[in-house]
């Protein structure tokens, strides 16, 4: 099981005010049973390293034990100062101003200034589409995101319960909220699977459907090796147009075994790509890091292996990480999966690794 310090409690918000696009404004948000301040950050787009503070300060005599939140209480959260100016972002070709009512199910976003605070993002939900560019750590980077399976194929199925946990909504989740991220953070981010209706989740059971789409627009096809050719050629056609920028290509999937059989985060690359490789093993780093700092009572057993003969290693033209969340069929696992916190903990981590391999590859580069 991921751990985060604030996965022991799970925060549900009902908000009061509605904030306004493009205007400073002070939300409110009721809390429910429970959680912690990192996540009511977070969830609206806060990072709580700078606004953990100014939370506390505009809600003191407001806690309860040890600065926890009270179930029913009404919280500030800190202002937000959103962009009004016309700064744009390209997307697809399609100009997305500040303000600007114009919606896109593919997200194309490429790097953005960071006084261009804010992006409209309709494909990451309603919750989460306004996304402020925080940095530009990743600006000149070209990422291709596609999670595993989906359309007519929902890959691997656990059983939580009565419920059925099927692969592709858990691996598009964690995918969509890692586009997320690296949107924050200035880079040219391509969800080649797509799923216009569901954005980011915070459900511990994520409803199964079969709408999803391949980049640009295409149907998923019931037959296996035209699914997986699909998506290949999507992220090749991509390539050309990137050609001669930092490009990496990342297939997320959540795998299938012995319900009594508790997996960690692992990872594939293709045996003569050494890029690939590279990426692979800065986020293991990542992962075994964290498990080092949040676990530190077990040893983390992820590991960077060559699968060559897997399609998408074999014929992506970027380099390729095949990652493999965890096994859905375990208990263990399944607790990686329906705690929405812990899939963005899966996101964020990958995320480090992923600026790690950027940063060491800009800096061997003289930049």
């Amino acid at each position: 099981m991921i751990a985060l310090r604030t996965a022991i409690i799970t925060l549900f918000l009902v908000l009061s005010s509605i904030a306004v696009y493009g205007q400073s404004t002070i939300l409110e948000a009721v809390a429910m049973p429970g959680d912690g301040i990192y996540t009511l950050l977070r969830r609206h787009g806060l990072n709580p390293s700078e606004h953990l503070q100014k939370f506390v300060e505009i809600n003191k005599d407001r806690f309860g034990k040890d600065n926890g939140l009270i179930v029913g209480k009404t919280y500030n959260l800190p202002e937000s100062v959103t962009s009004t100016d016309n700064t744009t972002v390209t997307s697809d070709n399609t100009r997305v101003a500040a303000g600007d009512s114009k919606t896109r199910t593919d997200l194309t976003a490429e790097p953005a200034k960071v006084s261009a605070r804010v992006l409209e993002i309709p494909l990451f939900g309603e919750k989460y589409s306004k996304v402020e560019v925080k940095s530009t750590k990743l600006q000149g980077a070209v990422y291709y995101l596609s999670s595993g399976h989906g359309g007519p194929d929902p890959g691997a199925v656990g059983k939580y319960g009565s419920n059925d946990l099927a692969e592709d909504e858990y691996a598009y989740d964690v995918t969509i909220r890692l586009a997320r991220v690296l949107v924050e953070q200035g880079a040219t981010v391509y969800m080649i699977v797509q799923d216009a209706d569901d954005g980011i989740r915070d459900e511990g059971v994520l409803k199964m459907d079969r709408d999803e789409i391949v980049y640009p627009n295409k149907k998923i096809p019931l037959n296996h090796s035209a699914r997986l050719r699909q998506r290949t050629e999507a992220v090749n056609g991509l390539y050309l147009k990137h050609k001669g920028a930092y490009q990496r290509m990342l297939a997320i999937h959540v795998d299938s075994r012995s319900e009594s059989q508790n997996i960690d985060v692992f990872f594939y690359h293709h045996e003569n790509s050494k890029d690939g490789e590279q990426l692979a093993k800065n986020i293991h780093q990542t992962f075994t890091n964290k498990y080092r700092r949040y676990q530190p009572y077990r040893d983390y057993s992820g590991n960077v292996t060559q699968r060559s003969s897997l399609y998408v290693i074999k014929y992506s033209h970027p380099p390729t990480v095949f990652i493999e969340l965890g096994n859905i069929r375990n208990v263990k696992d399944q607790r990686r999966f329906v705690i929405a916190d812990n899939r963005q903990a899966l996101a964020n981590w990958i995320y480090e690794g992923l600026l790690s391999d950027y940063t060491n590859k800009k800096q061997k580069a003289g930049h």
